[in-house]
């Protein structure tokens, strides 16, 4: 029999994505069904009891979902966030879990150059704003993200700067960026700091007030990842002892009322995460999830999982 997968997007991918989908299953043999803008998690609990694969974008993917699908082998989170699914459960049933790396990087590069634009400018509020070029920018966490916001920094003329610990300084430089062994001096010399931490443990309200109350004058965070990493309280005794400093995030802050209320067009928040809401990047993640459980199913192929022990 064939080996079926099942798309469950309450947000769906592209119609261009789900027909690519759609023609790379038929071709290779498998079954496909698609589980589109789902009201009800009974629906997802349904459908996953007889799926072999399943591809999700912000689906949350708890332990009794996994309970309830009893032949899954495999979960690919279409992106490259993946705190949706529970890897310890999927780990306990023997699920290999996914991501798809890099798919999304440039469209999330691209939305934090156009926050940056947008706060430097004073939210087009018809006063003088400020520039971008000869602008210090620091990048906190070099990965896939992190390079495309790097490419595009020197098409503004900026200076860029990078600190990684898990990424070797040759390879920085390399790109024609400046690394950085401590991450607090970057924070004190940076005028904008584009935060691509991914939430775990660790990282969460990582950005702290110790690490941000050196910042220059009239800097800005850019945050991109997730909320979970900046420390709100932190945030909003630092806005309000600096009135020259400027936070932008593609998420809502927890306490986004407040900030707002308290400092207006010092702040900005996307109404929903925004990162990878184009065309190219959906499709892109789509393709490249069905293509990782073919690889996985025909040749044993885990390069993406992100549940290994």
């Amino acid at each position: 029999m064939a080996k079926k997968v099942l798309v469950a997007t309450v947000k769906p991918f592209a119609s261009q994505a789900i027909n690519k989908i759609t023609e790379i299953c038929k071709n290779g043999g498998y079954e496909l069904e698609i589980l589109e803008k789902y009201e009800s998690k009974d629906e997802l609990l349904a459908a996953v009891k007889t799926a072999e694969a399943l591809i999700v974008r912000s689906d949350k993917i708890t332990a009794d979902v996994i309970a309830e699908a009893p032949q899954l082998k495999v979960i690919v989170r279409g992106g490259a966030g993946y705190d949706n699914i529970d890897l310890e459960a999927a780990g306990e049933k023997g699920i290999v879990v996914m991501n798809t790396p890099g798919q999304n990087s440039n469209a999330v590069a691209e939305l934090a150059f156009g926050m940056m634009v947008y706060i430097a400018r004073g939210q087009f509020n018809g006063k003088p704003g400020r520039e971008l070029k000869g602008k210090k920018l620091g990048i906190h966490a070099y990965g896939h993200v992190g390079k495309n916001v790097a490419r595009i920094a020197k098409g503004f003329d900026m200076e860029v700067w990078a600190y990684d610990p898990y990424v070797d300084d040759a390879d920085i430089k390399a790109d024609g960026v400046k690394p950085v062994q401590e991450v607090k001096k970057m924070y004190e010399n940076c005028d904008y700091i584009s935060l691509n931490l991914p939430s775990i443990p660790a990282t969460q309200k990582s950005i702290n007030y110790e690490l941000m109350k050196d910042l220059p004058q009239n800097a800005t965070i850019v945050n991109t990842a997730r909320k979970e990493i900046v420390c709100e309280d932190s945030m909003i005794k630092l806005l309000t002892e600096r009135e020259d400093l400027k936070y932008v995030s593609d998420i809502a802050p927890v306490k986004k009322d407040e900030m707002l209320e308290k400092f207006g067009d010092r702040v900005f928040f996307t109404p929903k995460k925004m990162g990878a809401q184009t065309l190219e990047a959906n499709v892109n993640a789509g393709v490249a999830a069905i293509n990782q459980i073919i690889g996985y199913f025909e040749k044993g192929d885990t390069t993406f999982q992100v549940n290994k022990k």
